[in-house]
């Protein structure tokens, strides 16, 4: 059962109608990008247009594998996205580790650390996929389905502690 207010599925309606997005490009992934925003495939026309900084975007696309200490830059980011905000992890690797899943260096399951709301399958996904994915998370906005900014202020303890153990004191350091 929907326990939203009124109030709140108007708000859900109207932020899944217009997402701006950051990418943090942090592998190959990221080349399906440019095609996707240009004119052939014009992710603008669903209302999804990239930003500069986190505090204006709603969306942190996050393409490729993390390394431990991307993965350091990669939770400072997302912190200081103003809520809500959603995650999508892009490509196997941010599922999976890709073809770096053996790495000591490697982070391999993003939503050990922060919560996805949608993963992009494929390595690398095609601009098809890409928009398919992004009306999926919109619908999952309007619905109030895509709260992975709540259970992050929750569970924000057990996140913490994954982050902890897989960065130690780098977590906490600003270089």
């Amino acid at each position: 059962m929907d326990s939203r207010t009124m109030w709140e599925k108007v708000k859900d309606i109207t932020r899944g109608h217009s997402l701006w997005m950051l990418y943090y490009c942090t592998g190959c992934g990221a080349i399906e990008l440019p095609p996707t925003m240009t004119s052939r495939f014009d992710m603008e026309r669903f209302g999804i247009g990239p930003m500069a900084t986190p505090r204006q975007a709603d969306i942190l696309l996050v393409t490729g594998y993390l390394s431990t200490k991307t993965l350091r830059r990669v939770i400072y980011t997302y912190e200081q996205m103003q809520s809500p905000k959603w995650l999508v992890g892009f490509g196997s690797c941010t599922l999976n580790g890709g073809i770096y899943h053996d790495s000591y260096a490697t982070i391999n399951q993003l939503d050990q650390y922060l919560p996805v709301d949608l993963y992009l399958a494929g390595c690398m996904p095609r601009p098809e996929v890409i928009i398919k994915g992004f009306k999926q998370l919109m619908e999952m906005i309007k619905t109030g389905e895509a709260d992975g900014w709540k259970q992050y202020q929750d569970n924000r303890e057990w996140y913490r502690k994954n982050q902890k153990k897989a960065l130690g004191d780098l977590l906490y350091t600003t270089r």
